[in-house]
């Protein structure tokens, strides 16, 4: 952590890419709760690394995440030539916690429109993910022939899809928010918003995947992902992200959706060492 670096005194990016890179075979860096700092810290880092810099989940992105995730449905479908046309939803979901990073609803959005698939973002109104990557989605659909819908009904994403991500996020506004209240120094003001922000998740408890949902999906037989952990009702909490019925039914399939990870990031260390 920062705490535990040089960089709570003041060091500088370019400093920690170049000492670090005397440490190992790459950098990882993980900075995924303020928006507008931790992508720009990793690259200012990386402009002075002599190793690769591996964004291990930032404000933008969560690349090792999706990356792994897109592995694992080449292998579930049987090849990436099969997946164009394939319907993913990737929805909100009701979580207890309130301040879950954007970067992997962000991540998938911004990668599955690549290959042709059939994107939908779902969320209630005021959820919304920033501008910028939805943009990004907008131009890799048409790009890969696929397509990148929004709506505010889990239920309507969930209509025909092969493949379901139900994740919490927290809203992109609240996370601008919270930053500025960090900078200010304001915790009173961070602690009014953590309340005002659980109370507007406890507004949408009912967006939860459940058996009753997954019939309505492609064949009532899609895919559930999750980058875990879970927060899975009568488990982990009271009320959650998923039913403990649907999490067990897909718990070896998201054990492998996990175990791609490791690879994703050795194949990222072993390109970061040559010349693109």
């Amino acid at each position: 952590t920062s705490e535990t670096s040089q960089v709570s005194h003041g060091e500088s990016p370019r400093d920690t890419g170049i000492i670090l890179s005397r440490y190992g075979h790459g950098i990882a860096i993980r900075h995924d709760l303020v928006p507008g700092e931790g992508n720009a810290y990793m690259r200012e880092v990386a402009k002075h690394a002599e190793k690769p810099v591996i964004n291990m989940q930032c404000d933008i992105d969560h690349p090792t995440q999706s990356m792994a995730d897109i592995a694992h449905l080449i292998s579930h479908f049987g090849g990436v030539d099969q997946l164009a046309g394939r319907k993913i939803a990737m929805t909100w979901a009701y979580s207890p916690s309130y301040g879950k990073p954007l970067s992997v609803p962000q991540g998938i959005i911004g990668l599955m429109t690549r290959f042709g698939m059939e994107v939908v973002l779902a969320h209630p109104a005021g959820y919304e993910v920033m501008p910028a990557v939805e943009e990004v989605a907008r131009r890799n659909a048409a790009r890969g022939g696929g397509s990148f819908v929004k709506t505010n009904s889990m239920a309507e994403a969930f209509e025909d899809a092969h493949i379901v991500y139900p994740k919490s996020w927290a809203p992109f506004a609240a996370m601008e928010k919270r930053t500025d209240l960090y900078g200010e120094g304001d915790h009173d003001g961070i602690s009014a918003l953590e309340k005002e922000l659980l109370a507007q998740n406890a507004d949408h408890k009912d967006w939860e995947c459940t058996e009753k949902l997954m019939a309505v999906t492609h064949e009532a037989d899609a895919l559930y992902m999750h980058c875990l952990p879970a927060d899975i009702t009568g488990v982990s909490c009271e009320r959650g992200e998923v039913s403990a019925e649907v999490f067990e039914q897909y718990r070896v399939p998201l054990y492998r959706q996990a175990g791609y990870k490791p690879y994703i990031i050795a194949a990222m260390i072993l390109c970061g060492r040559f010349a693109e």
